[in-house]
Parts: structure tokens; C-alpha cells; sequence
């Protein structure tokens, strides 16, 4: 075993794909101290700002006197008050009738395409879906499909292909909003799609719940953006961990498809409840996402970044939420910018095959509403030339 363990580590090693923890001091807020070295963090998911917000920091602290822990799973004694209020807060954001707690998204995913499809079903795919999406398919027991990213014709093409197999159940999963990429899904399309195939909408909206929305339901996420109810995007997961600030994710939808998760939902049943202070937090970020206008200082900065971004001609992609990725290809020259940056005082993922495709290796910055302008102009006066180095060595 050793051997093999070895061998693998030293061809990821070699292949430039090694990964480190970085040991930050507390959450970022937008400035940490990593590794021991006070740095600007352009690389977080708290795209409010709520992970380090007074408020909700009180809001666990006062949580965690019902408990340090929920002691049992939900359905044994673990389900706590404080839990029922946050999903009732979750079916108020989202505009949907109920919602169900799950310790984290991946477990959100995972558990609900195999509660909701097995055997002789079809699970369609986005090819650049979140690995929990993908995972959760591969286990089903479905017959798994993938199209390609955001391809209307492509998606068409398998939806036909699995109704003209299959007279029972198919659903497609895709992301609201794509975590490495930043672009969003063509939800109105796809509903359209699902409408004429008898199929099932499932979004993840890990990265567009709480920072997008509608009027009606303005911190919902993309769904809402394109128009979409619970009859025509059924199926919607979100996290907590992000805009939220926090830990957990949920499901909302009909409360008949809650019940029904709750009864067959295996990573639901069999896990310890969400702790009381994360679910205290959860629910004062959720209350400040509704009377903050967050969101809307979080959009100033996206527009600012890519303002500025365009003046600079860096090489941006076509997204408009707060991940905005820099595409530079090889994973040697992805790490050494992430070096310099970190050199300069900046934090910045460098993200590299297996998340992303191979040859598509990029930094990807991500945008809070906590960060200044002083802070994005710091990071842009340093990309410039630190991507200079790199394309043109001494």
C-alpha cells in the first residue's frame, strides 16, 4: 500500500497537480493572516461578507448554548427549533413551500439524485457540473448522460434520447451558476426543455442563492432570475457555506417533495443534525441578506473588477457573477502568478485539472461585497505584472 501511495503522490507532484492546505488564522474578512502572512484574499466563497459580520457571529454564539452539537440525526432527536426556523427562512428566500437542512452540499446532491432516481432512469448532465452533481448521477444506478456546457441542442439531443428509452423518470441536474467558470445556466431554455421531454429541473444553486435573484424573491438565486416557480424548477439545492457566510445546505421545493426527502434521503436519515450555533448563524445571515443591500454592493464590485479588468485588456471571461476566472492554461504558469500574487499580498486560487478540465487551468478571483475598490485596484496593479513575467521570462 505504501507503494502505491507513494507513486501516486509523486506523479501528481510531478504533473504540477499537488495540492496544500493554506492555514488561515480566522475566516477572512477580506484580509487574512495565511501561513503567517497578513494577505488581501481574493480566493473566498463569503461573497457577502456574513462570514466574519458581527451579527451572525453573535447569532452562533448565542446558538451554541442550545448545544455544541444536535446529538442525533434530525429524525431521532436532532432536530432542534432553531432548525425549523431556518428552513422556514429558506422557504420564504426561496419562494418555495418547504425546505430540508442537509450538512453540506455535496450530501445535499448526492442524497437527493439517489432518493429521487435509481435504476432503469436516466440522469442528465451538464459536462462542467460540480463533482457532487456528477458523483451523485455516477451512484444513482441511472443511466448517466452528459451534454456539453450550456448546449441547448446537445441537452435536446440526450433529453430525446432518454424519452425515446425510458417511459419512467428522467432528471436533469445542472448548476445555476458554474463555480470555476462564473456563467450561468440558460434555466428559462432548459425548463422549456423539460416541459417537452416530461423531465425534472434540479439546480444547484450553490454559487446564485443570496448574491442574485428576482424582485419577487430577490436573494433566491438563478432560477428566480430566469422566472422559474417551483412548478418549473422543482428540485433547488443551495449552500450555506457561501453567500451565506456559514456551513450546511438545504433543499427547497413542494412540501411534498420535502416529505418524500425526508423519508428517503439516505445522507438525511443516517448523519448527525447541523449544530445549533451554525444553523443560529444561518438564519441571522439569511435575515440580513433580506434587510442589507448587499447584494447591491457586491454588483458595484464585479462591475468595478471588470471596469478596470477591460482597461488593463486582461484576459477575462464572459461572466458576470462574482467568480471571474483568468484563463491561463498550463498549471506551471497558473501556480507561478498565484506565487507572485502571494508575494505581492494577494490570495488567489490557483485552480487546476482534476476541478477543471485539462488545458484549462486558471486563477480564479473571486469578489466580495466586503472588498474596496482600493483593495481591487491592488490586485489588478499586481496581475498586470505578474502575468508579464510569466509569458516573458528573464
Amino acid at each position: 500500500m505504501q507503494d502505491f501511495l507513494d507513486a501516486r503522490l509523486a506523479e501528481r507532484r510531478a504533473q504540477q497537480l499537488y495540492r496544500k492546505h493554506k492555514v488561515l488564522a480566522a475566516a477572512p474578512g477580506p484580509v487574512a493572516e495565511v501561513d503567517g502572512r497578513t494577505l488581501v484574499t481574493f480566493s473566498s466563497n463569503d461573497y457577502l461578507g456574513l462570514a466574519t459580520h458581527p451579527d451572525v457571529i453573535a447569532a452562533q454564539q448565542h446558538g451554541a448554548a442550545l448545544g455544541a452539537g444536535a446529538t442525533a440525526s434530525h429524525l431521532v432527536n436532532g432536530h432542534f427549533d432553531i432548525h425549523q426556523q431556518l428552513q422556514n427562512k429558506i422557504a420564504e428566500v426561496t419562494g418555495r413551500e418547504a425546505a430540508l437542512l442537509f450538512g453540506s452540499g455535496y450530501m445535499a446532491n448526492v442524497g437527493v439524485i439517489n432518493a429521487l432516481v435509481g435504476r432503469g432512469d436516466f440522469v442528465v448532465q451538464d459536462k462542467l457540473n460540480h463533482a457532487s452533481l456528477i458523483d451523485g448521477g455516477r451512484i444513482s444506478g441511472a443511466q448517466y448522460l452528459r451534454f456539453a456546457h450550456n448546449d441547448l441542442e446537445a441537452l435536446e439531443v440526450q433529453l430525446r434520447r432518454a424519452r425515446e428509452k425510458n417511459s419512467g423518470k428522467i432528471l436533469l441536474a445542472v448548476d445555476g451558476v458554474y463555480s470555476m467558470d462564473g456563467d450561468s445556466a440558460p434555466l428559462a431554455q432548459m425548463a422549456e426543455l423539460c416541459q417537452r421531454y416530461d423531465t425534472w429541473l434540479m439546480v444547484d444553486e450553490a454559487h446564485g442563492f443570496g448574491v442574485t435573484g428576482s424582485a419577487e424573491n430577490p436573494s433566491a438565486g438563478s432560477a428566480a432570475v430566469a422566472g422559474l416557480d417551483q412548478h418549473s424548477a422543482p428540485i433547488l439545492m443551495g449552500t450555506l457555506g457561501k453567500a451565506a457566510g456559514n456551513a450546511g445546505a438545504f433543499v427547497a421545493g413542494s412540501r411534498a417533495l420535502i416529505e418524500y426527502l425526508t423519508q428517503f434521503a439516505r445522507t438525511y436519515i443516517y448523519t448527525t443534525g447541523m449544530p445549533p450555533a451554525v444553523a443560529a448563524g444561518c438564519l441571522r445571515a439569511l435575515e440580513l441578506m433580506q434587510q442589507q443591500p448587499l447584494r447591491e454592493t457586491l454588483q458595484q464590485r464585479i462591475d468595478y473588477f471588470r471596469q478596470r479588468a477591460a482597461a488593463l485588456q486582461l484576459p477575462l471571461e464572459n461572466s458576470t457573477s462574482a467568480i471571474q476566472p483568468v484563463l491561463l492554461g498550463c498549471e506551471q504558469t497558473v501556480l507561478a502568478v498565484a506565487e507572485r500574487l502571494q508575494e505581492a499580498g494577494f490570495l488567489v486560487g490557483a485552480i487546476r485539472p482534476p476541478t477543471v478540465p485539462a488545458g484549462t487551468a486558471r486563477l480564479r478571483i473571486t469578489l466580495s461585497a466586503a472588498h474596496s475598490e482600493a483593495q481591487i485596484d491592488g490586485l489588478l496593479q499586481a496581475l498586470v505584472p505578474a502575468l508579464c513575467a510569466v509569458e516573458a521570462p528573464a
